[in-house]
């Protein structure tokens, strides 16, 4: 438990401590090193578990699921703070924002990551729903950073969606913890997790099946899913760089964690009705229209952050479908989607940040040559885009290879769409970046000073991840596919 109060009290500490911190010089540096802090204690906890099974407490609650999420988060929130620094210095130097917009950055960075690591490590849905929602209100302030009428419109827009979303979230969980008075006697253990999934068989099939509707819909907001996602591309395009790595590839993990543990309840209570499988069936098929859209839509931008947000869009479908899917080999190839796709469009942001600095715009039309002018940042969003777009011997296409392998073996109509939406979406990305990298680099444009070790780091794990995955990781996936499905794959 020690670990874990240190996971949960560095973000909380860190963001009150640089709200009020004067010398901004060290702001970034500081920055840094609550994110370090936190990750040294995410993997303390992530030992402890690997060793005694489970951590369990109060409130909270880790296990083989949500423990390697932890890690994960911290992790990039290390890294994505260590390309903050200059990033953010550079901003703030050319006058886009000032000493206060600088504090509310690096307090509302901590924040965020606070109520995510809360949302994943708490064991009470209520207190998910809270912490979820207090995500939403940091990343408000981080998306209207600018105060450009763009950024302040992007983030009323999100602002709105979301707090739909999650007010439709709160009305699943009420009806989930109605659910619970009928079988659990004690109300201070209605809402807790560990309690519910062992007498899930118990709820009523009924409410729940109701619960789940607004639960998939009010995270699935956050998730991304169409068609309630259009809050995603307004904040990837107007927010700061490093706030879009984190989003994509942290939040929407947690609001995708949050529906997959709601999922394991109303399963549990649907198993003895006519529908055992109406929830990995509802998510299925928003899981799956919400792939093909966002791939065909790649093909229509003209903003780099919107382009990569759509591509975060498709990856979150291809997860929710995969996870709805359910069984052994589908669920692992979920988890380790989650994994590589985080690893991998964290460090395609850090890149685009720097390319746009390059080229002064986000415009996709005036982003040119990137390997002439500064080859670092060219080849890395090159390695990046051919990452995720799933070629070989990078880890999402092992992740995407297992998860048509799964769907060929359960449901084999639904593998032309997938490997049509992947073929749709590998079009979009590469028809763009083509001229972004090989194309004349327009007169005057210059290299930047650029931050390239999160990239370098990032894309190197998910290489190793492609060509062998380690036998620990294979074991802590393993453990989390038991969990949720109650198989193991190995």
């Amino acid at each position: 438990m020690n670990a874990l109060l240190i996971v949960l009290l560095a973000p909380l500490a860190g963001a009150v401590i640089l709200a009020l911190f004067r010398p901004l010089r060290w702001a970034g540096w500081l920055n840094v090193g609550v994110s370090a802090v936190s990750f040294a204690a995410a993997m303390m906890l992530a030992w402890t578990v690997a060793t005694v099974g489970e951590v369990a407490g109060f409130t909270f609650r880790i296990d083989a699921f949500n423990v390697y999420l932890v890690a994960l988060n911290t992790f990039v929130g290390l890294t994505t703070s260590i390309f903050s620094r200059p990033y953010m210095r550079h901003v703030c130097e050319t006058g886009k924002i000032g000493n206060r917009g600088m504090r509310i950055y690096h307090s509302m960075y901590q924040t965020f990551m606070f109520t995510m690591l809360l949302s994943l490590t708490t064991d009470n849905l209520g207190v998910l729903w809270v912490a979820v929602e207090g995500a939403t209100l940091a990343t408000v302030l981080l998306v209207s950073l600018y105060r450009t009428p763009e950024a302040v419109e992007a983030a009323w827009k999100y602002f709105i969606l979301c707090g739909v979303g999650i007010a439709l979230a709160l009305f699943g969980t009420v009806l989930t913890y109605f659910a619970a008075q009928q079988v659990i006697s004690d109300p201070e253990t209605g809402l807790l997790w560990s309690a519910l999934y062992q007498r899930s068989g118990e709820l009523d099939a009924v409410v729940m099946r109701l619960a789940f509707v607004f639960l998939l819909v009010g995270y699935g907001t956050k998730v991304g899913l169409v068609p309630m996602h259009q809050w995603l591309p307004d904040a990837h395009s107007e927010g700061p760089t490093p706030m879009s790595a984190v989003l994509s590839g942290l939040l929407l993990n947690v609001a995708l964690y949050a529906l997959i543990r709601l999922k394991m309840l109303v399963d549990g209570s649907l198993a003895g009705t006519a529908t055992p499988h109406l929830a990995g069936q509802l998510m299925m098929g928003f899981g799956l229209v919400t792939f093909m859209t966002a791939s065909l839509f790649l093909h229509r931008q003209r903003d780099i952050k919107r382009m990569f947000s759509y591509s975060s869009i498709e990856h979150m479908g291809l997860m929710t479908f995969g996870f709805g899917l359910g069984g052994p080999l589908a669920t692992f190839g979920a988890l380790l989607h989650m994994l590589v796709h985080s690893f991998t469009k964290s460090a395609i942001f850090v890149t685009v940040g720097h390319a746009a600095h390059i080229a002064g715009t986000q415009s996709i039309d005036h982003i040119r040559g990137l390997i002439r002018t500064q080859p670092a940042v060219g080849w890395s969003l090159l390695i990046g885009v051919v990452a995720i777009a799933g070629f070989p011997p990078f880890g999402v296409f092992t992740s995407e290879f297992l998860l048509l392998t799964a769907t060929m073996q359960a449901q084999p109509w639904f593998t032309l769409p997938l490997v049509t939406g992947l073929v749709i979406a590998f079009a979009g990305l590469f028809r763009h970046l083509q001229p972004m990298v090989y194309g004349a680099a327009p007169p005057g444009q210059r290299p930047v000073a650029a931050n390239m070790l999160p990239v370098l780091t990032h894309l190197g794990l998910v290489l190793w991840l492609g060509l062998s995955i380690p036998p620990f990781l294979t074991s802590w996936l393993d453990r989390a596919t038991e969990l949720i499905t109650g198989t193991h794959l190995l």
